[in-house]
């Protein structure tokens, strides 16, 4: 007659022989329960509570302005005595800040989470990442008056003297935003690397591979999906900043300026100028602020969709 060998199998626990601390809910799960819930609630109305406190002024705007002149005009002017609504000055400011911003934080921001990551001591990075999120926090007035009173006398100093910078313009918000967005960037960033299982580094290194291909042909593609948040994260900062651009980009905006060394406003530079001063309510000239932060408020959103997507193209899922 067979016989089996190996440890025998217990039988499954049926539901009234486990202990009764596993049948019971803890004290207080409830409560927690109720107020996550709560709290994802007041996040989706405040959403909504947004889009419906922008809706009806900037409906009103357009209801004087056509949308079409709105979003195609090239020249924004609407506390002259003939008032022009083309947005495109403040678009085209706005994007060319973002993209000189990131053309700093990106490389300096991943730089840093790489050498956090798979460089740098245990020791090492336990002392630099808290200092480097710290500089998250600082507010962004102040690096609106660094960029003013530091970089912009050191960009004039070393600057042509042919082509001298105004004193606001766009080059010297981009350089204190891209340094701002640099800890967003590279906090997240680190995260998304330092999921990455330990075991794909190894399998690389017993195929004889340096750190160097190791960080960038296997860590980094495994966190791609992480990184590509960390940097639509970066860009909407960028895009939704005020303080920097309004004391440092300036505030002309009646015309498209493409040279980053002139003055410029942005949408959320004007939001913020406009909204301090003595505009009428309901006058077409106080309905442009709602129409500007509605387009600004359709682009953020935009962004959000594209890192989704992004996101769950490119996730890695290791078990």
């Amino acid at each position: 007659m067979a016989t089996t060998t190996g440890a025998t199998r217990r039988p499954p626990v049926t539901r009234d022989e486990r202990p009764w601390w596993r049948g019971r809910r803890r004290p207080g799960e409830r409560s927690i329960e109720i107020l996550l819930i709560i709290a994802a609630a007041v996040s989706i109305a405040t959403t909504i509570g947004i889009i419906i406190a922008l809706a009806e002024p900037t409906v009103e705007f357009f209801g004087e302005v056509s949308i079409i002149d709105f979003l195609t005009g090239t020249a924004w002017t609407p506390l002259f005595t003939s008032p022009q609504y083309g947005v495109l000055p403040l678009v085209v400011a706005t994007l060319i800040v973002t993209v000189l911003a990131l053309i700093i934080a990106v490389p300096l921001g991943l730089g840093s989470a790489i050498y956090l990551s798979e460089y740098a001591h245990p020791r090492t990075r336990k002392l630099l990442k808290p200092i480097l999120e710290i500089l998250a926090g600082v507010p962004t007035v102040v690096y609106g008056a660094f960029a003013l009173f530091a970089i912009g006398p050191l960009l004039r100093d070393i600057w042509p003297t042919d082509n001298t910078p105004a004193f606001q313009n766009m080059l010297i918000a981009s350089i204190a935003m891209g340094i701002m967005i640099v800890p967003t960037v590279a906090s997240l960033a680190e995260d998304a690397m330092s999921a990455v299982p330990q075991s794909l580094r190894e399998g690389a290194y017993a195929l004889a591979s340096s750190k160097m291909q190791v960080s960038t042909r296997v860590v980094v593609p495994a966190a791609i999906s992480g990184i590509v948040a960390a940097i639509v994260l970066g860009i909407s900062r960028a895009i939704g900043e005020t303080m920097i651009v309004t004391l440092a980009a300036g505030s002309i905006s009646d015309h498209i300026e493409w040279n980053p060394i002139e003055s410029a406003s942005t949408m959320t530079a004007y939001i913020a100028s406009a909204s301090a001063g003595d505009l009428p309510i309901g006058s077409v000239h106080y309905l442009t602020i709602f129409a500007v932060g509605s387009l600004l408020f359709c682009f953020t959103f935009l962004l959000n969709l594209f890192s989704i997507r992004m996101v769950r193209r490119f996730r890695e899922v290791y078990e």
